[in-house]
């Protein structure tokens, strides 16, 4: 069994190795997730969003970031979750994917930089929750909560990266 995270600065491991791996983690409603340190650019509070007519509708808008236009996509609506208004803790979550495409990621609250083992880290199930299994490269199984690991490359398809 392997973990894979896709990305050309990322790498393939067996979970035998036990490699520390180094997550951002972030919350959507009451669940929590990481994503790979090595994809994050950078973690912005929420600044005014321009909407952009006819796009789909887990993709917010763009912002205007140092002069680069960054399309932003809400992961609540990506993922089929119930809206929930903006807090002081919202935070736009800047990703850099493949093709050095950059998304901002719209998400509830940024909560740490974690290192965990990937001894800790188990095959994804099925589904968790309504999100499917094909974004999840898998379950960190922490002292006090359970983390789910998702493969920002496969949030996406091609398409829609495409035309963002």
């Amino acid at each position: 069994m392997s973990l894979q995270f896709s990305n050309q600065a990322l790498y393939e491991t067996e979970i035998k190795d036990d490699v520390t791996l180094q997550l951002v983690s972030f919350t959507l409603g009451e669940e929590e997730f990481g994503i790979n340190i090595l994809q994050v650019q950078e973690i912005n509070r929420l600044v005014n969003i321009t909407r952009v007519p006819n796009s789909p509708d887990f993709v917010e808008g763009v912002i205007n970031l140092r002069g680069k236009i960054i399309p932003i996509v809400d992961l609540r609506k990506r993922f089929g979750m119930p809206s929930a208004d903006d807090t002081k803790n919202s935070r736009i979550v800047v990703v850099e994917l493949s093709l050095s495409k950059v998304i901002g990621f719209l998400v509830d609250s940024v909560q740490e930089v974690l290192r965990i083992s990937s001894s800790v880290v188990e095959p994804p199930p099925a589904m968790v929750g309504n999100i499917a299994a094909d974004y999840i490269t898998g379950v960190g199984k922490l002292e006090d909560r359970l983390l789910i690991l998702l493969d920002l490359e496969k949030v996406l398809n091609e398409g829609e990266i495409a035309a963002l």
